[in-house]
Formats: C-alpha cells, structure tokens, sequence
C-alpha cells in the first residue's frame, strides 16, 4: 500500500466515522455519547457541523477516531469469550461506561 493510498483510506475512515457519528448524535444523543465515548461538549460540536465542515474534517491525514480498548480484558472479551456472547457484550458494556469520555482539549 503507497503513503497515498493509506492517506486516501485515512480521509474515507474518518468521512464515515464523522457522518455515522453525527447521525448517532442527531437520532438519540444520550446513547451517542455512551457508544462513541464522547463527552457532551464534543458530541454538540459533531451535531452542530455543516457537511462542509465534515468535508474539511475528514480530510486530516489522521485517524480521527480513536481505539477504544485501552484495557486488553475488555478487548479480549470482546473477541474470545465464547459461553454467553450477550453477557459478555453487556460486562464490556459496563467495563467501557467507566472509561474517562474524550474532551475538548
């Protein structure tokens, strides 16, 4: 893969991150927030972006959403916990509302 080809890729990733976030947002802001793991100031900003402003967001040359799993148990429930799936989504669930949500720096 070329430096361009993973700069094109990059732009792609975070043009449907922001319009998948800003729908989220927009249909249901409470669980927005939970699922992205955003706090409350940074999900009315996404809400409140033109798609031009989308448009000229995504097109940074870095990744714009962030790995979530900081925690290698919760990462490793996720993907290898094989008794009770809805369980182990509800404990990942819980794990992830304690995580610190993102800020506006």
């Amino acid at each position: 893969m070329t430096e361009n080809e993973i700069m094109s890729d990059i732009k792609d990733a975070n043009l449907s991150y922001l319009m998948l976030a800003q729908q989220m947002i927009r249909s249901d802001k409470a669980s927005a927030i939970f699922r992205l793991g955003l706090s409350k100031d940074i999900a009315d900003l996404l809400e409140s972006l033109s798609n031009a402003q989308l448009l000229k967001l995504s097109s940074s040359n870095m990744m714009l959403a962030r790995f979530r799993f900081e925690d290698s148990t919760i990462l490793t429930m996720l993907t290898s916990y094989t008794k009770d799936r809805q369980l182990a989504n509800a404990h990942a669930a819980i794990l992830m509302s304690g995580q610190k949500a993102q800020e506006v720096a």
